[in-house]
């Protein structure tokens, strides 16, 4: 079996992968010069996964809304209503 770092384009069962997961450290350092694996982007996270978060701003007309739908719901609650049905009901 070769070290990790040298792994040639076979594939590896599934005997061999635990084999090499059991003897690494789990608490190595991760080299400087470290390359992801198969060739991911770097990052947290691929691109495709989580996309770049966009600033909009939305009138105030339809934050007011939200809000006021929101709190009815919150209050319907407090009071002991229950709208996860879509029908007002006593909870």
């Amino acid at each position: 079996m070769e070290p990790a770092g040298r792994l040639s384009g076979a594939a590896l069962s599934d005997d061999e992968l635990t084999a090499l997961a059991l003897a690494a450290d789990p608490d190595a350092p991760v080299p400087v010069d470290a390359v992801p694996w198969l060739g991911a982007p770097l990052g947290l996270l691929p691109e495709w996964y989580m996309g770049p978060t966009t600033g909009r701003s939305s009138s105030r007309g339809r934050r007011v809304v939200a809000l006021a739908l929101a709190a009815g719901l919150v209050g319907g609650c407090a009071l002991g209503l229950c709208v996860t049905s879509g029908w007002v009901q006593l909870a």
